[in-house]
């Protein structure tokens, strides 16, 4: 048996038992890639220089365990390996924090909100920071900036330690604990957030996989939108706080676009284009943030 052989058979097994997918791949065949690769010891993106080789039979009885580990237990596979990626870079996950798969990773590697930076940004928060991941690849982005990772949970808080640590960026990334904007020290001159926003009826409805993240991390109220309001309302309440005179937010909502343009119809936003389309990302300027409240 050769390593695409063993991938085919084991993405026959996660098709056959509907495994549900989103946490970094969309489909049986990239997931089981993935778990192979992993399991074998080869880099993930090594599939063409690689599939050809064979594989032992202690090894195929590695890789099915894992693969029946992945149907039992509907946990998503970044979960098993204890590893995801975000644009090529490697982060540490496990259960203690939501999946890395936030598009604003994309805007970050390919400069398409540097428009409305500049030499004046130099302090930047990620709210919601989760493993970490966003707040270090704006470390990576932005060299000279430096950057808040503010999340309300201790343990995802230990997780992005973890990543901070390990991309060498503890002199740069601060991490705070921090309900919403409690506990953070602004004022800063670009927030990124990923907060929860997933609307009642849409959690009841998610996979098992998705049920395997931390709740917190995903449900906000009846609409997907009570964290943004409670942001909203506190960067409006005090601006000066957190937010210096270029400011902006890039803000993820997902599928909830609808939902967003219902709670703030008169606010002017500008969509940002992902590999997802161009109604998943907004982003906000401290102007149009107070106009608004005007």
């Amino acid at each position: 048996m050769t390593v695409i052989e063993l991938i085919e058979q084991a993405a026959a097994r996660l098709d056959a038992a509907q495994v549900g997918y989103g946490h970094g791949t969309t489909n049986a065949f990239d997931e089981a890639a993935w778990l192979v690769l992993w399991q074998l010891q080869h880099p993930i993106d090594a599939l063409d220089e690689v599939e050809h080789l064979p594989v032992t039979g202690e090894q195929a009885d590695a890789v099915y365990a894992l693969i029946q580990d992945r149907i039992a237990t509907r946990k998503p596979a970044a979960y098993l390996t204890k590893q995801a990626w975000l644009q090529g870079v490697p982060f540490y996950v496990d259960e203690r924090a939501i999946v890395p798969r936030s598009f604003i990773a994309e805007v970050l590697a390919d400069g398409s909100i540097d428009a409305w930076l500049g030499e004046h940004t130099t302090r930047v928060l990620d709210l919601c920071t989760g493993n970490g991941s966003l707040a270090v690849l704006a470390a990576m982005a932005y060299p000279d900036v430096s950057v808040d990772g503010a999340d309300i949970s201790p343990d995802a808080l230990a997780v992005a330690r973890i990543n901070v640590d390990q991309h060498g960026l503890a002199e740069r990334i601060t991490l705070l604990h921090s309900d919403g904007l409690a506990g953070v020290q602004g004022p800063y001159d670009l927030i990124l957030c990923n907060p929860p926003y997933v609307n009642a009826t849409s959690m009841k409805a998610l996979p098992a996989e998705y049920q395997a993240e931390p709740e917190l991390a995903l449900a906000s109220g009846e609409d997907g939108m009570d964290f943004t309001r409670a942001l909203f309302a506190a960067l409006r309440a005090e601006p000066d706080r957190y937010l210096s005179e270029n400011a902006v937010l890039v803000l993820e909502i997902g599928n909830e676009r609808p939902n967003f343009e219902r709670a703030f119809p008169d606010l002017a936003v500008t969509w940002l284009d992902t590999s997802s389309g161009a109604d998943q990302l907004l982003l906000l300027t401290r102007d149009a943030l107070l106009l608004d409240a005007a």
